[in-house]
């Protein structure tokens, strides 16, 4: 017999050889329908593979992003039979399931794949899905698997199975397709009721240029019709959300051939959007005592050869610069850190005077491929409101609960409300990918599952996704669509002061290593707007929005007037513009609408007369005429409302 421990901490006995499928049956028979794949001690298995010993056993369902993507994997499986029925010539690259969905990597040989054959390929899923088919899991020597795939001209499974270690080495059967694969997998097909192919790309295999450029068809399943009705639906209104539509809509941002790709030009209201963000920030950090700094662009080759960015970003750094004199190199600095461990080691430092909190809006650069350029979601350069905090051992903890705070607030005072957090550790078994000592690691590891306990707040974790040289606290925060976004971080680094011998002098009169904490609320200030974007649709928060009304008068006489009552408001810092076209009144109302503008004022003879404005709200309609004194004392408090629910 086994012991199971379930996530409830109960634990139950089991004969040795039982399967997770088996155990969710034992449970309920309901509970065994909707399972897809199950966590064992840790890893995602398959449900039908037996358990041999004692374990910690979470059955996974659709709702949890294993199971999700558990039920994906099997999905770009199910593609990639498709494919191989429909295009016999075909051969496979990779097939990971992704955020959204799964996508495989083929080569078609002379065959094209368009928009037209979208529904012959979901019509072959859902056929071979309906035949139940059992994914089956063997363990193959890599001989075996090296002639298996090698007999069909599988050139880059045969690639790929060089490079593992024989043992290690694990297929995947359904019907008449076999794959390479680690899994883990859906029991059989027929748990895949509905299929869309979503897109096709080019995709240089193992992301080389000079390698052959693969087709990447891109796709989507669920358990049910429904499910991918409403997915469907919701694409749609993303694609009305899309930040770069609405940003040119709303005359945010643009981009210039002439300037350079993924270099974002901020236009005057975009520009003042993201100034208003910046302030806001800096207000909250001036409360927690951080002092603004300012980097240059550039720095010295040799500055990130020490930190271990070159190593990290050199590949993906711009060129370096040389200079006219003889063997001196710059780079376009690709993280903001090291410029502040100089500003640390600027003057000598005692232990009075930790913490010390460095902010900086700094503009930092990487040389992005550009087929993965993406608006102001992948660019080349991008800002951070980057902060590094120097404190002793014993100020790790409370500092750290601090940079909490602030995320917090920042959540709150736009809408994040529906975020979870995500602990990314170092991958155990790839420890040549950071730097520092496994003492420094353990360390920082543990101050941050530490934190979050005392708390309170759940925090999944995730392996391999540390920053190189230390571990982090991710947010991924859900936008009015549902969708996932990393926001805010916040990283504890006992190696960056350890490679810039950064020291301080104890009470004791003996020099110490400071710990580093790396934090970045909004994370880059380009993608942070661009989410913001979406998730508002453009309707941004009234404490926030470029223009907060717009003054129209209904005819060119009242001109005058509206311009007074826009510096009237001006006066008491409320935003305004004047719509003075020569155009009928609805249709600066509708038009203004679409901007997305909180307040409409409409000024005519009466309220000319009178000293007033006639207020229309934003999705509200006619709310009368008032005083303009009254109106901008109204929209203060409401402002005023806002700022102080963060507090």
């Amino acid at each position: 017999m086994i012991k199971i421990t379930f996530p409830d901490n109960s634990v139950k006995e089991y004969a040795e050889g039982i399967t997770p499928l088996q155990v969710a049956e034992s449970i309920s028979p309901r509970l065994a329908e909707s399972v897809l794949a199950a966590k064992v001690s840790g890893e995602v298995w398959d449900l039908t593979r037996p358990l041999e010993q004692d374990a910690t056993l979470q059955l996974l369902k659709w709702e949890d992003e294993e199971g999700k993507h558990a039920y994906w994997h099997s999905s770009a499986h199910l593609m990639a039979e498709a494919l191989q029925e429909l295009y016999p010539k075909v051969k496979f690259g990779i097939g990971p399931a992704v955020e959204n969905g799964f996508y495989y990597d083929v080569d078609l040989s002379d065959a094209v794949v368009t928009d037209s054959d979208f529904v012959a390929i979901e019509s072959k899923m859902l056929e071979l899905a309906a035949r139940k088919e059992d994914i089956v899991r063997q363990s193959i020597s890599k001989a075996d698997a090296l002639k298996l795939f090698g007999d069909r001209n599988e050139i880059y499974k045969t690639e790929l199975i060089d490079e593992l270690e024989d043992g290690q080495i694990t297929t995947y059967t359904q019907g008449g397709f076999t794959d390479l694969c680690r899994g883990p997998h859906l029991p059989n097909t027929a748990y895949i009721k509905a299929a869309k192919i979503m897109s096709v790309a080019g995709a240089y295999w193992r992301g080389d240029e000079k390698r052959k450029q693969l087709v990447r068809i891109y796709g989507i399943t669920f358990p049910k019709k429904k499910l991918l009705d409403e997915y469907l639906a919701m694409i749609e209104e993303a694609k009305k959300r899309d930040h770069r539509k609405v940003g040119r809509e709303l005359a945010l941002f643009t981009f210039s051939s002439s300037v350079g790709a993924g270099l974002p030009l901020w236009l005057p209201r975009g520009t003042q959007l993201r100034q208003k963000l910046e302030d806001f920030l800096k207000q909250i950090q001036r409360r927690y005592g951080y002092e603004q700094v300012i980097t240059p662009h550039i720095g010295a080759k040799q500055l990130y050869v020490t930190s271990g960015h070159y190593a990290k970003y050199g590949k993906d750094s711009f060129r370096p610069i040389h200079t006219p004199q003889e063997g001196e190199e710059f780079l376009l600095k690709p993280m903001n850190c090291p410029h502040h461990c100089e500003i640390f080691k600027a003057f000598p430092r005692s232990y009075k005077d930790l913490p010390l909190r460095f902010a900086e809006f700094g503009t930092v650069y990487r040389y992005e491929q550009s087929g993965e350029l993406h608006g102001l979601t992948r660019v080349r350069g991008f800002t951070q409101d980057d902060a590094h905090l120097f404190c002793r051992p014993d100020q790790l903890k409370d500092e750290f609960l601090k940079v909490m705070d602030i995320i917090f607030i920042i959540f709150k005072a736009l809408n994040f409300e529906n975020f979870e957090a995500q602990i990314s550790l170092r991958d155990p078994n790839n420890r040549e990918k950071y730097i520092g000592s496994d003492e420094n690691w353990e360390k920082a590891e543990r101050a941050i599952t530490e934190v979050c306990k005392e708390k309170g707040l759940p925090a999944r974790i995730e392996l391999g996704e540390a920053a190189f040289y230390g571990p982090k606290l991710d947010f991924m925060v859900k936008d009015a669509l549902g969708r996932r976004w990393q926001l805010g971080t916040i990283q504890v680094d006992y190696n960056l002061p350890e490679c810039f011998e950064l020291e301080y002098t104890g009470e004791d009169n003996r020099k110490h290593r400071p710990v580093m904490i790396h934090r970045a609320p909004f994370g880059s200030m380009e993608r942070f707007v661009a989410v913001l974007i979406e998730h508002t649709g453009g309707k941004f928060p009234l404490w926030l929005t470029p223009d907060q009304v717009a003054v129209m008068p209904v005819g060119e006489r009242f001109n005058e007037y509206a311009y007074r009552v826009a510096r009237q408001l001006e006066a008491q810092d409320v935003r305004v513009l004047v719509d003075d076209r020569n155009e009928k009144i609805g249709r600066k109302i509708r038009d203004n609408e679409l901007k997305k503008i909180p307040y409409m004022l409409v000024v005519g003879e009466k309220e000319m007369e009178n000293d007033e404005v006639s207020v229309r709200k934003q999705g509200e309609g006619d709310k009368g005429s008032m005083k303009i004194t009254t109106f901008a004392a109204h929209l203060k408090a409401e402002v005023d409302e806002m700022m102080n629910r963060w507090e």
